[in-house]
């Protein structure tokens, strides 16, 4: 790729026609007009950086340009093949790509693909998202070492097909056979009878095990159908392909099977050497073979995610900047990307001095640091709920003096991180035992007392107050960032594994804080 994209600031005449009815379509106006700054002499030479090891090849478009056609797509939601014909098909593409008039596309899908993995390994999304939020800087001017920032998530459904453990174990045997097929240039339907797993070669895996499933013994059967063509599989792979088996892609392939079995099936208690489908859920199970990074989580009790968890950071005092971004599994809490969104304002040179954050951020030992070096964190407290009876906020907790005082008088000592326990001597002949606990005659009643609850403490005083309420709902401007995100990302992920849709969150993010900069600029 030639290195250096070089941009002209000025407008033609027929560009400022174009601007002119874009009114309704803002971001080509603002692309065209910021896209010198974006793409300034320091980031250009990052792109082509990630390209000095290439001696040959076809590809003659700046890196510049190609980024900025990512850009385009993540804001307009094109898929790859649509923006390579809109590079020659659309005046507003070809004025923002600087190519009007081209009458051939600016490259081809092939170099898009490429040119996003290439972001994706070298971290270029990285430094384009961080890019925008320099601008913005410089654009708007808020503090950096005072920022206001918030935290939140979102659920991001993923890309790859979730199934049960009959279609787990059977289409990732099914990837086996054809791997082996055409290291052997046979057949497929051939080598999945003679490898003794006709299954995978039926129009599904529960069509080809042939069991009644309306009766009562079907899981069962259909599991050591499968299994039993499972390991005729792996006895036919030892004798037939033994060294490949060894290799690479086999290995991973036949390696995933065996993790499946073992995450989906134990041994059934009835004996006899069979396999049962696991009671309960295998800790962070797998649920897709397309896309080994997706897992169950739950957004609430009612809500279940298939896929991903989405993060980001926002500066509550520049509505819609987005400072952070991370991505995690959805069986992960959110307090597992509280790191990776400290460490993007870390990078940016951002200073926290407030922080709004979600309870499920709560507990985790960075923010927890920060906070006992200064940093003010506001977040709603957990509710105290014991029914109609006593709740911790009826005690008397005084993390001074390390005692808990009930209702009735009765001091106990308070140790951080364990539960206090009240004597039954105590308890039984007391005249309000109905109204604390249920607990039978004999035994007194017992408290959690969190690892850090002096500040759970200082939360749910401040929630008592009308100042300390609306300065919770100071958070709610990062619920806004996420439906502008969501509005144009869409709740489902566009790529299969956790780094593919890193890279697009943060192409999203870095889009939305180029409109952010669009209105600032409006407004000045």
């Amino acid at each position: 790729m030639d290195a250096i994209w070089t941009t002209e600031t000025v407008l033609t005449g027929l560009e400022e026609r174009i601007v002119k009815r874009c009114r309704k379509r803002r971001v080509f106006a603002f692309l065209r007009e910021l896209r010198h700054r974006i793409f300034d002499e320091a980031l250009q030479a990052k792109l082509a950086a990630a390209y000095a090891e290439l001696v040959r090849g076809k590809e003659r478009v700046p890196p510049a340009q190609v980024a900025m056609a990512l850009l385009l797509q993540a804001a307009l939601g094109v898929p790859d093949h649509e923006v390579v014909e809109l590079t020659v098909m659309d005046r507003r593409w070809q004025m923002v790509l600087g190519c009007l008039g081209a009458e051939e596309p600016l490259f081809s899908q092939g170099t898009l693909f490429n040119f996003r993995q290439r972001m994706i390994t070298k971290g270029l999304d990285q430094e384009l998202f961080d890019k925008t939020v320099a601008l913005a800087r410089e654009t708007g001017g808020f503090s950096a070492t005072h920022l206001r920032a918030a935290f939140d998530a979102s659920p991001l459904w993923g890309a790859g097909r979730v199934e049960d453990t009959f279609n787990l174990i059977g289409r990732a045997a099914m990837h086996v056979v054809r791997t082996a097929a055409e290291r052997l240039g046979r057949p497929f339907a051939e080598v999945a009878a003679e490898a003794g797993i006709p299954v995978v070669a039926a129009t599904s895996i529960k069509t080809g095990l042939d069991i009644d499933w309306d009766d009562l013994d079907a899981r069962k059967l259909g599991l050591s159908k499968l299994l039993a063509q499972v390991q005729a599989l792996g006895r036919w792979l030892d004798r037939e392909l033994k060294e490949q088996l060894g290799k690479p892609p086999l290995q991973e392939q036949w390696a995933l099977v065996q993790k499946l079995i073992a995450q989906d099936t134990e041994p059934d208690p009835e004996g006899g050497g069979e396999r049962r489908i696991t009671d309960g859920v295998a800790k962070d199970r797998r649920i897709s073979v397309s896309d080994a990074d997706m897992r169950h989580g739950r957004k609430s009790k009612r809500k279940r995610i298939d896929g991903y968890k989405r993060h980001i950071v926002v500066d509550v005092d520049t509505p819609g900047l987005i400072c952070g971004v991370a991505v995690t599994a959805a069986n992960q809490p959110e307090r597992t990307a509280s790191a990776t969104l400290l460490a993007d304002l870390d990078r940016q040179s951002l200073k926290l001095s407030e922080l709004f954050i979600d309870r499920g951020y709560l507990g985790d030992e960075s923010i927890e640091q920060l906070r006992l070096e200064g940093l003010q964190v506001h977040c709603k407290p957990f509710p105290l709920r014991n029914g109609d009876l006593f709740d911790k906020g009826d005690f008397h907790l005084d993390v001074v003096a390390k005692t808990i005082r009930c209702p009735e008088g009765i001091v106990v000592p308070l140790r951080l991180g364990a539960s206090a326990h009240f004597p039954a001597t105590k308890c039984d002949p007391c005249s309000k035992r109905d109204a604390c606990t249920r607990a039978k005659p004999g035994r007194g009643r017992s408290l959690s007392i969190h690892q850090n609850e002096p500040f759970m403490i200082d939360l749910r005083s401040k929630a008592k107050s009308p100042e300390g309420r609306a300065n919770l709902r100071t958070r709610v401007k990062v619920e806004h960032g996420l439906a502008t995100i969501h509005s144009r990302q869409g709740d489902k992920a566009r790529y299969r594994g956790l780094r593919k849709n890193l890279f697009d969150v943060r192409r999203h993010a870095a889009v939305e804080n180029l409109f952010v900069i669009d209105r600032l600029q409006q407004a000045a």
